[in-house]
């Protein structure tokens, strides 16, 4: 490679000091180091990078672009140096979080700013997940830490797990125009049999799907996250069960009634979840933070 980090300084150092004199006392090394080293850049690349008018040194256009562009490249080596050294000291390179849909992605943009403030080095990907797809991403290694996992953890090892929230807070709702909306009284469990029931398609790739609030034999509409659920439901295309963070604003303004049934769905507890046979700091900070009242709080309300 003709152009190399090594060069870069020594461009940068000419640039900010005016003369290859005092780039080279900066370097701590001699002149005829640094003309040599850039002399033979510019034989190789056939262009001349500066303007010399006597000791001063000046870039010309494209010794100005060359260096404008490797300053973006040192900063980047820079970072790099940095990152490497705290995953040396712990820090996961990334951490992937599984999210069920029953939380807003929205929820969790709080916590990613106070860490990405506090300057931790690892990235983060965030993986939408539904169902048993939640508990399945650890289980395969798509995840290191989920949020939302519903119901009892699946009997596999390397798994750690606890509470988010004990009882979340479905509500069953339907178009004002569905032929339910005008029942009177608790809906029977035959007569929902007779309807479609939108669902959001189970993500798991290993485990047993799951499915809530699902009766045997229904005719189902299946989409692919909670707030189409919703959308599907407002369009009269079928029945089902929200949460109440994403219902009640669509029942307040119209869109969707609130019925009650006789035989009411069995709710779950969520999780948090994480793979514990290796903790860094990443996932050791989430935890921590995860176990906060407010941060629950935050995270939770409505469900």
């Amino acid at each position: 490679m003709k152009i190399s980090f090594e060069l870069l300084h020594i461009l940068d150092a000419i640039e900010r000091h005016g003369s290859f004199t005092a780039a080279a006392a900066a370097l701590h090394r001699v002149p005829s180091a640094l003309s040599h080293a850039v002399a033979k850049l510019e034989d190789e690349l056939g262009v001349t990078l500066f303007l010399r008018q006597g000791r001063r040194a000046t870039l010309n256009p494209a010794g100005r672009t060359l260096l404008e562009d490797g300053r973006h490249l040192l900063r980047a080596a820079s970072d790099l140096e940095r990152r490497i050294q705290r995953i040396a000291d712990g820090w996961e390179a990334e951490l992937r979080i599984a999210l069920d849909a029953i939380i807003p992605v929205e929820r969790l943009f709080p916590l990613l700013e106070e860490f990405y403030a506090a300057g931790h080095p690892t990235q983060i990907r965030i993986n939408a997940e539904v169902l048993a797809g939640t508990w399945d991403a650890l289980l395969t290694g798509r995840a290191d830490l989920a949020i939302g996992a519903p119901g009892d953890q699946p009997a596999f090892s390397g798994i750690s797990s606890r509470p988010l929230v004990r009882r979340t807070e479905f509500v069953f709702a339907i178009a004002p125009g569905h032929p339910l909306a005008a029942w009177e009284g608790a809906i029977p469990r035959e007569e929902l049999l007779r309807h479609r029931a939108v669902v959001i398609a189970d993500t798991s790739r290993e485990l047993d799907a799951r499915t809530v609030g699902l009766i045997e034999g229904q005719d189902t509409l299946r989409v692919p996250d909670i707030r189409a659920k919703a959308s599907a439901q407002i369009a009269g295309l079928g029945i089902g069960h929200l949460p109440r963070w994403l219902a009640a604003p669509e029942i307040a303004a119209g869109r969707l009634v609130e019925k009650t049934l006789a035989d009411p769905r069995h709710e779950l507890p969520i999780n948090i979840a994480w793979r514990n046979r290796q903790e860094g700091l990443a996932l050791r900070w989430f935890l921590e933070k995860l176990a906060e009242t407010a941060t629950v709080q935050d995270l939770t309300h409505g469900l």
